[in-house]
């Protein structure tokens, strides 16, 4: 049975660009992993945000991320303050999770403001895809060609460098 891969996070893709680039690489994956996408609403920004509001945000997005996580899920939480990886790093990531008995391999991804402080204590794993700043519904994207790029690793398969 492939290993089931969820990607998660706040807000809608809306650039069609994008979701045809995603379109494309779930099937890509299709014969690798079990994949799928879900989003969760993402909260209204106000021009003037107290700390407050923030963190209430925050809060809401990670809330409803969360209903998502199953308990024996392994997450990994996309992090501007995660570790760096290699493609190698995440193709053992990978096989690490088709290996285990738990659930699902589930990628995080938070909203504009980042992620809440019990989606950082969730986290399996925290992975910083790059110290620049990407918009979050790119990361999708990016999310699932890195996944495309380690299943090809761990088949021993070549694909472009």
């Amino acid at each position: 049975m492939p290993l089931t891969v969820l990607i998660t996070g706040a807000g809608k893709v809306k650039e069609p660009f994008l979701r045809d680039g995603i379109q494309e690489y779930k099937k890509r994956l299709s014969g690798y992993v079990k994949i799928s996408l879900e989003e969760v609403p993402d909260e209204s920004i106000p021009q003037n945000m107290s700390e407050q509001v923030k963190h209430r945000i925050l809060d809401t997005e990670g809330e409803n991320i969360l209903k998502k996580v199953k308990d024996d899920d392994i997450v990994v939480l996309l992090d501007l303050k995660g570790d760096l990886w290699n493609s190698e790093r995440l193709a053992g990531i990978l096989k690490n999770a088709e290996l285990s008995t738990s659930g699902r391999l589930v990628f995080v991804i938070g909203g504009t403001l980042g992620v809440s402080d019990k989606l950082i204590k969730r986290a399996n794993y925290r992975w910083c895809l790059s110290p620049l700043t990407f918009p979050h519904q790119m990361v999708r994207l990016i999310v699932l060609e890195q996944l495309f790029r380690a299943c090809k690793i761990n088949r021993g398969e070549v694909y472009h460098r």
